[in-house]
């Protein structure tokens, strides 16, 4: 984030009322929830194939590509099951004249949740295969099951998604109590850093120096890892997350 200061808030005049009861002009920050936070997205989880969107933000929860749509059947179907599950999941269909395999790499590519296909033999069997971008796995489901399971399906998916960043985050994430400690992370293991810290600027320009790191995050939660500050020595006031920004 980025500290404003007052000269927005005076440009286009905000002000609030202040415990004394006079007009302050407000303090800004801008956090940049824009484009950052879809690049975020697509570094976390996307991977050689293309994005991987989690099933809570994206667009369209599930494709349906029917397969062979140019026989009898196949693409009524596939417009029966868009209809029966436009209003529980976010839902499309890809009634293009590309070949079923320029869909499947597309919806890939795309990083929708979930393909469904439809062919001649599934609309036989009264079954669809879905397939799950997360991992790529193939379910077979019965027709007289899809109002359930592909809700299911999406939570599952969802659950994955953030289990799987977490863990990398967590993997990429080193408690260091010294100066030596923070050299060595970023040459075997770069990532954040937790460290205690006095609260001195002079500490964190020491950082920045000597490592092109600065401080990232002071938690709201708190954790005591030692008593002295990493750069110093001297007594820490509080735990700051650190790292190298890209």
């Amino acid at each position: 984030s980025h500290y404003l200061g007052t000269g927005f808030a005076e440009a286009f005049d905000i002000q609030y009322l202040d415990k004394e009861g006079k007009q302050q002009y407000v303090h800004q920050t801008s956090w940049g929830v824009s484009t950052r936070i879809m690049g975020a997205l697509i570094m976390v989880h996307g991977d050689n194939r293309g994005l991987v969107v989690p099933p809570r933000v994206a667009p369209v929860q599930a494709m349906i590509i029917p397969i062979a749509q140019h026989k009898e059947g196949v693409l009524d179907k596939a417009y029966e099951l868009r209809d029966r599950l436009k209003d529980i999941i976010r839902v499309d269909i890809d009634d293009s004249d590309k070949t079923p395999g320029w869909k499947f790499n597309e919806a890939e590519m795309k990083g929708y949740p979930i393909r469904i296909e439809i062919g001649p033999r599934d609309i036989e069997n009264n079954q669809v295969v879905a397939v799950r971008r997360d991992t790529l796995e193939k379910e077979t489901i019965l027709m007289s099951d899809l109002e359930t399971r592909i809700p299911e399906l999406l939570d599952e998916i969802q659950q994955n998604l953030y289990d799987k960043a977490l863990a990398h985050r967590e993997k990429k994430t080193t408690v260091v109590k010294n100066m030596e400690e923070m050299k060595r992370v970023l040459e075997e293991n770069p990532g954040f850093m937790k460290a205690m810290w006095c609260g001195d600027a002079s500490c964190e320009e020491k950082v920045k120096e000597e490592f092109s790191v600065t401080s990232r995050c002071i938690p709201f939660e708190q954790e005591r890892l030692d008593d002295s500050c990493f750069v110093c020595g001297k007594e820490a006031k509080e735990m700051v997350y650190w790292a190298r920004a890209y």
